[in-house]
């Protein structure tokens, strides 16, 4: 069938093309013919219409594409404004094949960012690192595909892509989560300028998959699932695919992910993934979307074995599990943390931990005991807001009829130190809403509490329901401006609000400067490292203890001898110093992030504030017209670029 498929391509009547676009087989428009690109990325419909035209010969609006295990029409790449153009050339091509052995594969991390809530940069310097995390989906990717190839990963967080890493490649794969999307966008349009075919995944791609059409390959969902197929069709010589599955991978067959790609003495700590999916139901999540209401977990000995792959790397320290939920599962967490203790004992607790987890975590003891036994110390939850109205709302009944001042008390007595996220924007918010969430914030002594305005992230209940209402800013998640829009602290409110949206920022800009005033901070970096009872089981090299001390002596220079910070900084370092000495390390730490929170939140009430001075000198009524009516005639409409200009 394939082959027909082929020689119906080069038929240049329009009926050949036209049954090849709906047979239903695999192939795409790039299939068996040499593409030169034009403008990559172009926003008149009209020319889309023309390039549509002449490549397939149809004026449908859908495009029939390959999954794994079923042909299916996605209509998304009709309302695309990344349809390339293309010069079609009726004459077969040589491809070189990518399965054979010494294929280079180069895996790009496009860059976050710099004022992205989670690039900490700043911070990295005092201690000798490049950035906080190092990039695990594509270490994993890397896994997934043929080990005959060659790999390079180039993080451009770390270090710039540049023309010589793509003229060395064969083929280039990246992805990323929303706040990439510009950046992936420009490697695909930079690896297609070297002539090189562009494999692309990840959360945003698999949500939005009509925005990265200019790939050659697209691989959505989970890769475990997809990337074998997409092996299989470079085994008949596909040049362009899209690939999709049903089902959710097996995480009891998950490879290990190739940690030998990076440098760990470029970043702060290095992932490793547990389980995937949640058991709850949160209104705005995409979480499960992407993988799913049903825990899927690796069993014991796959943990040991990245622990042990990690270990014979040379990497000590910080590990973060990744997960969205580590305790979705209790039973099986507790199997998992009974097998690390009993590894990390045997070779001398080479690492310490961190995660993400849900706020039942402090009605469970015992499960609170194990982790600290293998020295977990941070651990994020999402509280969202301490108003039972709005968590009945969002569908976050886990959080509710809580005292969360409790719950976070309950976690730092294990050695934990609680960051959270927090989320102002619901519809049944009210004026109190600022100062609750301000009162719950310093009560429980938060420090890296990550407040953003709520956003409607693709395919989540949220986005249906608005979409319902006619509310939702039709397009507002294809990325405009890297410099503005960035995650939810700078982006959200993607809707027609039910309070003023003036009210609502507002608010956001007050919490922000409440938590983040240097005094607050410090009250709170103070309250949190007296009341954690840290078990600090990990046991530094000689090595790492010289690097702490010299970071030690760098950031009392930057911070203690600081006009707005220094006295602060003594006064809770002497007192922390003699009320628990065993949090000295806790309380340096957060003093630290202030540097970042710091100069983040700034940025962000200053982007807000502009915000806020042009709905209320433009009206809150036409300001929601403009947007509404701007997305249905797909021009730009994102409040940034109004803002901006």
């Amino acid at each position: 069938m394939r082959a027909s498929v082929l020689d119906s391509l080069y038929d240049p009547t329009a009926e050949a093309r036209s049954s090849v676009v709906s047979s239903g087989s695999f192939c795409t428009f790039r299939d068996a013919c040499e593409v030169e690109w034009g403008k990559q990325r172009t926003r008149s419909r009209a020319q889309r219409d023309v390039a549509r035209s002449a490549l397939t010969g149809a004026a449908g609006p859908t495009r029939m594409v390959a999954t794994v295990g079923a042909g299916y029409q996605d209509p998304t790449f009709a309302r695309s404004e990344l349809l390339c153009l293309f010069e079609v050339k009726t004459t077969r091509t040589a491809m070189k094949n990518l399965l054979e052995k010494g294929t280079k594969c180069l895996l790009v991390q496009s860059e976050f960012s710099m004022h992205s809530f989670w690039n900490y940069v700043e911070v990295c310097k005092i201690v000798g690192a490049k950035y906080p995390a190092a990039p695990l989906g594509l270490m994993t990717v890397a896994a997934l595909l043929p080990q005959e190839w060659e790999f390079k990963l180039v993080d451009a967080n770390v270090e710039p892509l540049l023309d010589e890493h793509l003229e060395w490649a064969d083929i280039v794969c990246t992805g990323g989560m929303l706040p990439q999307q510009q950046g992936v966008l420009s490697v695909i349009d930079r690896a297609h300028g070297k002539r090189c075919p562009v494999v692309v995944g990840g959360p945003d791609p698999s949500s939005q998959p009509g925005l990265y059409e200019s790939a050659d390959y697209l691989v959505l969902g989970e890769g475990e699932m997809t990337i074998p197929t997409f092996v299989q069709d470079l085994e008949r010589g596909s040049r362009s695919g899209i690939y999709t599955a049903p089902e959710t991978a097996d995480m009891t067959h998950a490879v290990v992910p190739r940690f030998d790609l990076i440098q760990f003495r470029d970043y702060l700590y290095v992932g490793i993934q547990y389980s995937r999916g949640c058991p709850f139901n949160c209104e705005f999540c995409d979480i499960i979307e992407l993988y799913g209401r049903v825990p899927r977990v690796k069993s014991p000995r796959q943990i040991i074995r990245e622990l042990q792959t990690l270990y014979d790397l040379g990497h000590r320290g910080h590990v973060d599990f990744v997960d969205d939920n580590f305790i979705g599962g209790k039973k099986n967490a507790k199997c998992v943390l009974t097998a690390m203790r009993e590894w990390s004992r045997a070779r001398g607790h080479p690492f310490y931990f961190s995660t993400e987890a849900s706020i039942n975590l402090a009605d469970d003891e015992h499960l609170l005991q194990m982790m600290r036994d293998v020295d977990f110390r941070y651990v994020f939850v999402g509280i969202e807001t301490p108003e039972n109205e709005v968590l009945e709302l969002t569908q976050k009944r886990q959080n509710m009829n809580r005292p969360i001042h409790e719950a976070v008390r309950k976690i730092h007595s294990y050695g934990m130190i609680v960051n959270a996220g927090f989320i102002i924007g619901f519809d049944n918010e009210n004026e109190r809403t600022a100062e609750t969430m301000i009162r719950c914030i310093q009560d429980c002594g938060i420090c890296m509490a990550m407040v953003g305005t709520l956003y409607a992230l693709p395919n989540t209940q949220l986005t249906r329901r608005l979409r319902k209402e006619g509310r939702l800013f039709e397009g507002s998640s294809t990325l405009t401006d890297v410099n503005t829009q960035i995650d939810q602290t700078t982006s959200g409110l993607n809707f027609v609000t039910a309070r003023p949206r003036s009210d609502t920022l507002k608010d956001f800009v007050a919490i922000l400067q409440y938590i983040y005033d240097p005094v607050h901070y410090y009250e709170r970096a103070t309250d949190t490292a007296l009341s954690l009872q840290s078990a600090n089981t990990y046991r530094p090299n000689v090595v790492r203890i010289l690097k702490t001390v010299w970071a030690f002596f760098r950031l009392c220079r930057r911070v203690g001898f600081n006009r707005t910070t220094g006295w602060l900084y003594w006064k809770m370092l002497f007192t922390v110093l003699f009320k628990k000495p065993m949090a000295i390390e806790a309380c340096v730490n957060l003093a630290a992030m202030f540097i970042h929170f710091q100069k983040h939140s700034r940025f962000v009430i200053d982007l807000t504030n502009r915000e806020i001075n042009f709905i209320e000198s433009y009206g809150e009524e036409d300001y929601n017209r403009l947007m509404l009516q701007g997305c249905e005639n797909s021009h730009p409409h994102d409040r940034h670029s109004v803002l901006v200009h």
